[in-house]
């Protein structure tokens, strides 16, 4: 999200909250009655009303009903539509979804553009600190929304290199595990696709050091993304282009072939 998008937003909470509170007040209802009947805790509800978070669509239709608002409030909640990527990645999912190669290197997960629904609910529901219903459910559906672009756009190229502690994770337990590595067999058959493993025991010291993507757009220009835990970097200078360029190749030189991953993928499904 730009600064200025993201102004807005707070703009519209702080409004939208003001509105909940004016229209409560009005009819009497405390905010302790308010939060008892939407389920919320006090504090949570007061953090709504005053724009420190986004007020949700429950709270909202509560509000509206027990204020006699009719409709009013309710309304309002066209303009808190949770964000469906976090901010520190929008500007990456702009640059991927016109991009004519993108290849991703990850670390401890699978990629966003290779989970199954469960793994993606399992994943982003247990986000800390956590997300609201709303945000959750959003995300999972932007998440699978990229995915379209695998077979609706077959002229882009995807290349995915996954460590495999991103397979032989918990994320959700064992169940939903065996079906997202299964489904990297069944989206690696696509021949825009090509799905490597880096096992344990080849993997250089630099695949180490955290997951990269490097994409290049129809106008050939190119990027490179790297992700942490509370930041999104997009690179386009030539410098550090070039340096994580080696590195990807290195990483990649490094893992099994298309062939060797699908029996390694295989092999760890039945071990799940």
């Amino acid at each position: 999200m730009t600064s200025g998008a993201s102004q807005q937003a707070q703009q519209n909470w702080r409004y939208c909250g003001g509105q909940i509170k004016l229209w409560r007040e009005e009819a009497g209802v405390d905010r302790q009655a308010l939060a008892a009947e939407a389920g919320y805790d006090y504090e949570y509800v007061k953090s709504m009303e005053c724009g420190r978070r986004r007020p949700t669509l429950r709270l909202l239709q509560v509000a509206d009903q027990l204020c006699g608002a009719r409709g009013k409030l309710i309304a309002g909640h066209e303009f808190l539509k949770p964000e469906p990527f976090p901010a520190r990645s929008q500007e990456y999912m702009g640059i991927e979804a016109e991009a004519i190669a993108v290849h991703d290197y990850s670390l401890g997960l699978v990629p966003g553009l290779l989970q199954t629904r469960e793994y993606a609910q399992a994943l982003i529901s247990e986000s800390c600190p956590p997300l609201d219903d709303e945000t959750v459910e959003e995300r999972v559906r932007a998440r699978l929304a990229r995915q379209e672009a695998l077979t609706h756009r077959s002229k882009t190229v995807y290349g995915f290199v996954i460590y495999e502690a991103a397979l032989r994770a918990g994320v959700g337990g064992r169940e939903i595990m065996r079906q997202q590595v299964l489904h990297l067999l069944q989206v690696g058959v696509l021949r825009n696709v090509s799905i490597q493993v880096l096992p344990f025991a080849t993997a250089p010291p630099v695949a180490l050091g955290g997951a990269l993507i490097l994409v290049e757009t129809k106008e050939h220009e190119h990027y490179a993304y790297v992700e942490g835990q509370e930041t999104g970097v997009l690179y386009g200078d030539p410098d550090k282009l070039n340096a994580l360029t080696q590195r990807h190749g290195m990483i990649r030189m490094q893992a099994l072939n298309v062939e060797e991953s699908a029996r390694f993928i295989r092999k760890v499904a039945e071990e799940i």
